[in-house]
């Protein structure tokens, strides 16, 4: 009986002696590790089976250019379970839609990525290669202003986001001065936007306009008309 009082970083599966070794095999590290931002790259074993159950989070992709919407889910497997080492690795992805005009094709790539991410190791490249893919019929506008090249550029956006979900990849952090930068332009904007002589300390809606009529600081927007608060004059009579 052998006594382990220390972490296991490493393992290795012995093959009996006449049993041929496959292709690769002495090209692929047995041992984690590091890649050049520091996070740890952990080689899965070629033996690992699908566990019963696994953690999974699903996330809604409604595109412009589609009727339905589509839902990717994807699976976590947790390693070192219970312990100060605990860490989810994605396992599996599956796409659903109505649409069945793209089925082809995610059929194919929800096979390729579940596959790379059972290979193990650095998966973070895939981020990089589905959001460079470009739809040649052009892309389209997400609700808040954002530009979305492909629905496959899409779908490397929701992975990236669900790695740094679970700590695979760092969340983008804006540096300290451009951040001051940028609270001192929106409280520059702000007060620009208040209105800083006696209408200021009227009864009226911070904002409101000068009415032509009663020379009042209460015009407003009410039901997409400017409307005066005071007086009730109107620019839709």
């Amino acid at each position: 009986m052998i006594k382990i009082d220390k972490r296991i970083s490493k393992f290795r599966v012995d093959r009996p002696a006449d049993a041929p070794a496959r292709i690769g095999d002495e090209r692929r590290p047995d041992v984690a590790e590091l890649r050049k931002d520091g996070g740890k790259v952990i080689w899965m074993h070629e033996k690992l089976e699908r566990p019963e159950v696994l953690i999974g989070s699903t996330y809604k992709i409604k595109t412009p250019v589609s009727d339905h919407a589509m839902y990717v889910t994807i699976n976590d497997l947790v390693l070192n379970e219970g312990t100060e080492h605990e860490q989810r690795r994605p396992f599996e992805v599956f796409i659903n839609s109505k649409n069945l005009d793209h089925f082809q094709w995610i059929v194919a790539l929800t096979r390729i990525i579940s596959a790379v991410f059972r290979k193990g190791g650095d998966v973070t490249f895939l981020v990089d290669e589905l959001k460079a893919v470009f739809d040649p019929r052009g892309g389209y506008w997400q609700p808040g202003g954002k530009f979305m090249p492909s629905i496959i550029a899409e779908l490397g956006y929701v992975i990236e986001k669900h790695l740094q979900t679970i700590g695979l990849m760092p969340r983008p952090e804006m540096d300290p001065h451009r951040r001051k930068m940028i609270d001192e332009k929106r409280k520059e904007y702000a007060a620009r936007g208040k209105q800083q002589d006696a209408f200021a300390r009227g009864h009226y809606p911070e904002g409101a306009q000068l009415c032509p009529k009663c020379s009042t600081a209460a015009v407003v927007m009410m039901d997409n008309c400017m409307t005066c608060l005071n007086c009730g004059d109107s620019k839709c009579g």
